[in-house]
């Protein structure tokens, strides 16, 4: 065991394991806050385990939701803050390869670690900063490895979405995966194929997202694991295009428009339809790639700046600097969107009413939208004033083209 000083996350979290104990029953902070607490990581989701039942849980605290009861699993809102709590448990065999097949409650924190899949997530901590390791999770923490509890044929065979965790682990720590934990996720990887398809798209976004991106990826290519995900199964010649000089990732509508821009012949809608993307996602890499492709011919102007929507901008920048390091960045973009004339076509003097009542004759149609998209075009690189009359003059030299 060892001592530490908790900090902020669990302190707030300390009045749930308070109240479990009051009640005669074990609790423990556990898994990954424990994992990114030792690494001075920032902490996102707190983790429970308890020898209380889900049933006993849901007595103790007022707003509880039953996300996983049939597997052990409460979600407690505490101060407006969720914790997941979990029952201590052993399982049976994982015929659907995600869900045990039955569960069954303990009441000791041992059995209960022995379950996890990584030797840096089988940790438990008490509120006194205690922590329990019964597998050298602290030592591999330490020597930046991963490693799976126990035989990791089983731990893989049980879910084979944790060799994408592991993947993604390599990706956001920084840490070198096992030979021995290597080699049975190479002989399990076939097994990916058997997941659904929206739990790899999760892993994979957080893969790319990683700070150490260049080692996901090439662990993602040592195991062979790529061999098995949607598209990549069909062109794994994709897996040698993606560039070294690939940066983090934030979105998955990011990762398309890079994966379409190095093979064009797979569309944002193939990827979107195979890997099970939101539309958001597939809008996000259309507008992505249309901005790299103006990027390509003309650079970054004005209509480029003014034409993307400013969400993008930070993963426009990223997309960019992977096929052209060091191009551009953040404060480029922003000064060019500072000087822009307008900044949205409601800005513009004129309206569509303003082009009626100037062309009475001119039958209504397509014309109106075409012509206030010159006009806005003009204005916005600078060589048209947006002022009515200046606009009404340009319009006169400048008439609608209609069929």
């Amino acid at each position: 065991m060892v001592n530490c000083m908790l900090t902020e996350p669990f302190n707030r979290a300390k009045p749930i394991i308070e109240t479990i104990k009051k009640h005669n029953h074990q609790a423990y902070f556990v898994g990954g806050c424990v994992r990114d607490y030792l690494l001075k990581r920032p902490i996102g989701d707190v983790d429970i385990s308890t020898s209380a039942s889900p049933a006993i849980i849901q007595k103790l605290f007022k707003k509880v939701i039953p996300v996983g009861i049939e597997h052990g699993t409460v979600v407690v809102i505490h101060e407006d803050t969720s914790y997941e709590i979990t029952t201590f448990r052993v399982e049976g065999g994982y015929s659907d390869q995600r869900h045990p097949d039955s569960v069954k409650f303990i009441d000791q924190i041992d059995k209960d670690l022995e379950r996890r899949d990584f030797t840096m997530n089988a940790l438990a901590m008490d509120l006194s900063g205690h922590i329990i390791d019964l597998f050298d999770g602290k030592k591999d923490i330490n020597a930046k490895i991963i490693r799976t509890v126990g035989n990791g044929y089983e731990r893989f065979k049980e879910d084979p979405l944790r060799i994408l965790r592991a993947l993604r682990f390599s990706s956001q720590l920084g840490f070198q995966i096992h030979p021995e934990t290597l080699k049975q996720m190479k002989e399990i990887s076939s097994d990916i194929e058997s997941l659904a398809v929206e739990r790899i798209t999760k892993e994979f976004t957080k893969m790319f997202a990683g700070e150490y991106i260049t080692n996901g990826l090439q662990y993602l290519k040592i195991s062979g694991s790529y061999k098995y995900l949607p598209i990549f199964s069909e062109d794994p010649d994709l897996m040698e295009q993606i560039p070294k000089s690939i940066q983090p990732l934030y979105s998955f509508g990011e990762v398309i428009a890079l994966l379409h821009l190095l093979n064009k012949e797979r569309s944002i809608m193939e990827w979107g339809k195979k890997w099970k993307c939101s539309n958001q996602e597939k809008m996000e890499a259309a507008a992505l790639v249309k901005a790299f492709e103006y990027f390509q011919t003309n650079n970054m102007d004005k209509w480029l700046v003014y034409k993307l929507d400013k969400v993008y901008y930070n993963g426009f920048i990223r997309i960019i600097n992977i096929f052209h390091p060091g191009r551009i960045d953040n404060k480029d973009i922003l000064d060019v969107y500072q000087a822009l004339p307008l900044h949205s076509r409601k800005e513009l003097c004129v309206n569509g009413n303003d082009l009626i009542h100037w062309f009475p004759n001119i039958k209504q149609g397509p014309w109106i939208h075409d012509m206030l998209t010159k006009i806005e075009k003009e204005v916005v690189i600078g060589t048209l004033i947006n002022n009515k009359s200046d606009i009404k003059d340009w319009i006169k030299w400048n008439p609608p083209e209609v069929n």
